[in-house]
C-alpha cells in the first residue's frame, strides 16, 4: 500500500522564507493568577520527598504552539498552559522552572528523568500511556485552515498537500489516517510536510506552499486570528480528545499533580486562566489519570 507523502526536509527551508507572515508571537499575556494560588496541604503531601525537598517542579514545554505555549518578546514562556502549570506548582508549594524542549524529545526526558512532567499540549492516548502517565486539563479537537480565498474540506483531500508540526498526533495519526482512507479508495495520497513548530506549519499554508495545515482547535484559532486575514477556517472541529501533563510512569508524582489540579478547578483559578486565553469551552470538569486508556 502507498503511504501518505512525509516531507520532513521541508521544514527547514521553508521555516526561514516564511518567517513574519503569521505572526504567533505576543508582547502581553494575561494576569497571571498564580499570586493568588494558595498552597492545598493535601495535594503536596502526595509528592515524593525528593521533590518536596528541592522545592522545584522541572517542567519541559515545546514554547511554540500559541496560545497554549509560546514566547514573549523577551524569549520568556507563557501561555494558558504556561500559567496552568505554574499554579500547579503553587499548589504543591513548589516553583515552576520551565525549559524549553522540542516536542518530541519531551516524552523521552521525561521517562529519562531529566524533567518532573511535561506541558506541551499532549494529546492522551493508549498507546503514549505505554511510556508515560497523564493528567488530563483540557479537550481539544483538530482543526484545519487554508489561506484566504481557498476553500479546502478534510473529508475531500486526497492529494493534497496538508502541513504539521512533527510529533504531534496530526503527523502520528490523523493525516496517515486520511491518506491511507484515500488510497483504499484508488485515489491519490496527501502529501504531508512536516514543521518543527506550528509558526512554520501555518505559514506554508498562508503562503500556498501547502493546501492547509493541521492543529489543535486552540492553536489553529489562534493562528487565525494573529495571521492578519491570510488564514481561514477550513471545516469543522473533530475528533475532540483530552491533553494531559506528562509524568514518568507510575513515578510517584501523579497523584500530587492531579489532586492540585483538581484543586484549581475547585477554586476557580483554572477557570479565570482559560477564560482569560479565551480557551474556555475546552475546560474539563476532573482532572483524571490516565483518561485514554479508560475509553
Amino acid at each position: 500500500m502507498r503511504l501518505p507523502l512525509i516531507v520532513p526536509a521541508v521544514a527547514a527551508v521553508l521555516a526561514l522564507s516564511l518567517t513574519g507572515c503569521v505572526n504567533n508571537a505576543s508582547t502581553t499575556s494575561s494576569p497571571s493568577a498564580t499570586a493568588t494560588v494558595s498552597i492545598d496541604s493535601a495535594a503536596a503531601a502526595l509528592l515524593p520527598a525528593s521533590i518536596a525537598e528541592k522545592g522545584i517542579l522541572n517542567v519541559a514545554s515545546d514554547a511554540s504552539y500559541a496560545p497554549n505555549e509560546f514566547k514573549d518578546a523577551d524569549g520568556a514562556a507563557i501561555g494558558w498552559e504556561i500559567e496552568l502549570v505554574n499554579a500547579i506548582a503553587a499548589k504543591l508549594g513548589l516553583r515552576a522552572d520551565v525549559n524549553q524542549a522540542s516536542f518530541d524529545n519531551i516524552i523521552p526526558s521525561i521517562v529519562g528523568g531529566k524533567f518532573d512532567v511535561g506541558i506541551s499540549s499532549f494529546t492522551d492516548t493508549v498507546e503514549r500511556e505505554q511510556q508515560v502517565d497523564f493528567v488530563s486539563y483540557f479537550s481539544a479537537g483538530n482543526q484545519w485552515a487554508t489561506a484566504a480565498g481557498k476553500s479546502v474540506d478534510p473529508d475531500n483531500a486526497c492529494g493534497l498537500t496538508v502541513a504539521a508540526m512533527t510529533g504531534g498526533t496530526q503527523i502520528t495519526d490523523e493525516l496517515p489516517a486520511r491518506s491511507e482512507k484515500c488510497v483504499a479508495a484508488g485515489k491519490a495520497p496527501l502529501t504531508i510536510l512536516q514543521f518543527d513548530d506550528n509558526a512554520a506549519a501555518t505559514n506554508a499554508a498562508a503562503l500556498g506552499q501547502a493546501d492547509a495545515v493541521s492543529a489543535d482547535s486552540p492553536v489553529t484559532l489562534y493562528a487565525i486570528a494573529q495571521s492578519a486575514g491570510k488564514l481561514v477556517l477550513a471545516g469543522a472541529t473533530f475528533d475532540s480528545a483530552p491533553y494531559g501533563i506528562v509524568l514518568a510512569k507510575d513515578g510517584g508524582l501523579a497523584p500530587g499533580v492531579q489532586a492540585a489540579l483538581q484543586s484549581l478547578i475547585a477554586d476557580g483559578t483554572y477557570g479565570k486562566i482559560l477564560t482569560a486565553w479565551g480557551v474556555a469551552d475546552g475546560a474539563l470538569a476532573t482532572a483524571s489519570l490516565n483518561i485514554a486508556a479508560t475509553k
